[in-house]
């Protein structure tokens, strides 16, 4: 995907498109050059000293410091680790005073409510907002691989499109309400670390008995491939209500569940993230749902 204005040649900036990024960490860094990389004019700051250099040799302007950065331009991007961090920069005096009337972008991590609130003092202070999330590794970022979700005003979003276009990937706006994008981030983050839990906790139950995780790896990618439709066919129930048991119904479940929890104890591992599960499973048998599915358990963690 190319992102590069038809007007204008490779590493040559123009003015018409210009961003400041806020914060150097691996994906700041990642954000900064893949604009640098689509010709986009790119101002650079970050806290700690020195980690604009690179960026700098290869066309940034580094700012001596983040009210410069964000009066460099009309659109700023901040990426940090979390909005505890962005709020110690954006809420400094000066640079909210320089945010004024300007737009901006924030990729950085966290809450829903979070992000509602830094709407609300972005509206009190004059600044024009948007938050996102990046859904994919530094590595993507600038390659068709990138993905990014977006919340906010559409008009706003629309106007900056052509600078955010320079990240390369895809960008969704998934609607006016400035939370939802930090929402389905949380929410796909949840499925990250819940399978990545599940499966170091399978590496720990394989080596204790004798199988290297090399030679688990294969068999574990076959279970990835296995969750694609089966994502699919589950939205399908929770929506619909039908928490279909047809294939497999929850007191099978919560056998297979069992079998994890007494393998694993046997050595000494902590098995109390399978306990939970299994847990809310029997939960749900309890409550006369034994004929349906796993997915009965989504309406018992909502409170129904």
């Amino acid at each position: 995907m190319s992102s590069k204005p038809a007007d204008q040649s490779a590493g040559q900036p123009t003015d018409r498109l210009a961003v400041t990024v806020l914060g150097l960490g691996p994906m700041g860094r990642a954000l900064a050059g893949a604009f640098l990389d689509a010709g986009v004019r790119t101002t650079v700051w970050n806290r700690t000293p020195g980690r604009d250099r690179e960026l700098v040799e290869r066309g940034a302007s580094g700012a001596a410091s983040a009210a410069e950065a964000v009066a460099a331009s009309a659109l700023t991007v901040v990426c940090v680790v979390n909005y505890d961090a962005a709020d110690g920069i954006l809420r400094d005096e000066p640079v909210t005073a320089a945010l004024k009337g300007r737009t901006l972008v924030n990729l950085t991590a966290d809450t829903p409510t979070r992000a509602r609130a830094t709407a609300d003092w972005a509206a009190a202070h004059g600044v024009r907002y948007l938050d996102g999330a990046i859904m994919t590794p530094t590595p993507s970022i600038g390659t068709p691989d990138a993905v990014f979700i977006h919340s906010g005003p559409e008009d706003l979003y629309r106007e900056v499109r052509p600078v955010l276009d320079a990240l390369g990937g895809t960008h969704t706006h998934l609607g006016t309400d400035i939370g939802r994008a930090a929402a389905y981030d949380v929410a796909l983050l949840d499925i990250f670390w819940t399978a990545m839990v599940g499966y170091v906790h399978a590496l720990a139950v394989a080596r204790a008995e004798g199988i290297t995780a090399r030679e688990l790896a294969p068999f574990a990618q076959g279970i990835g491939a296995i969750l694609p439709p089966l994502f699919a066919e589950w939205a399908d129930d929770v929506d619909s209500g039908s928490f279909s048991g047809e294939g497999n119904p929850i007191t099978s479940t919560v056998s297979t569940m069992a079998h994890v929890v007494e393998t694993a104890e046997a050595h000494g591992i902590d098995a109390s993230v399978m306990r939970a599960a299994e847990g809310q499973a029997r939960r749900v048998i309890a409550r006369g749902h034994g004929a349906d599915g796993y997915t009965r358990v989504a309406e018992l963690l909502g409170g129904k």
